[in-house]
């Protein structure tokens, strides 16, 4: 059973802020693929992970898709949603499965504008978002598919705490926005090169650290910035 302690943001929160949120929190199962927020309309409730990795995707007119962003136990979802009126073009979906803590949205914008701990915390996993969207934007167009696959491998492992990630290649083409032939192939590099082994709908990190070696530096920024997150006091 998940607990707030689990998050990182609420595990982040002194006990007063903390009560603010906890009596609407209900603890809920977040399967493969379920949708915790669609595009362009308010979400109901936003969702504090507490395991597994959500994904944050934009789709273009012709229906491709990309993903910009993971969400883990040290965020949640909707927290864009909070800034202001308007539409939020992304979706998000679990990616791999997990669980969360559960609260209606509305509940959570009037915490959110009321106090200003919870408002500051979540403005700080806000800023993480932008900032490591922006990195990646730069690496999607600079660096090359191995090390792009490398660096979000090891993303993911940081996020779900485990060595074994269930991703199809479909969502692996998503993410580097490339073919599955090319997934396919710099797949089976890293696998030959004994970094990971690599089945249909499966990826399991062998050698962490060699992996870290293939990264790309964005990989060191955006590790900096999880990292970082909810260490620094508030503002006075």
């Amino acid at each position: 059973m998940p607990t707030y302690l689990d998050n990182l943001l609420l595990a982040a929160l002194t006990p007063k802020s903390l009560q603010l949120l906890t009596p609407h929190l209900t603890p809920i199962a977040l399967p493969v693929r379920a949708a915790l927020y669609k595009a362009e309309e308010p979400p109901e409730f936003a969702y504090f992970v507490t395991s597994g990795v959500a994904s944050v995707v934009t789709t273009m007119v012709d229906g491709r898709s990309a993903e910009v962003s993971l969400i883990g136990r040290e965020g949640l979802t909707g927290s864009m949603q909070l800034l202001g009126p308007s539409p939020v073009s992304t979706h998000c979906f679990m990616q791999l499965e997990g669980d969360g803590l559960q609260l209606r949205f509305a509940e959570l914008r009037k915490i959110f504008r009321s106090s200003e701990e919870v408002r500051e915390r979540i403005l700080e996993f806000v800023q993480d978002q932008a900032l490591g969207v922006s990195q990646l934007a730069g690496c999607q167009r600079l660096h090359e598919a191995q090390e792009r696959l490398a660096r979000w491998l090891l993303m993911a492992n940081d996020r779900a705490g485990s060595e074994t990630l269930n991703f199809t290649q479909e969502f692996l083409a998503m993410m580097l926005g490339a073919q599955r032939t090319t997934v396919t192939a710099v797949a089976g590099e890293l696998q030959r090169r004994g970094l990971i082994e690599y089945r249909r709908a499966r990826v399991k990190i062998l050698n962490r650290k060699a992996l870290e070696k293939i990264a790309c530096d964005c990989y060191r920024v955006t590790q900096q910035l999880y990292g970082g997150l909810y260490k620094q006091p508030l503002s006075t």
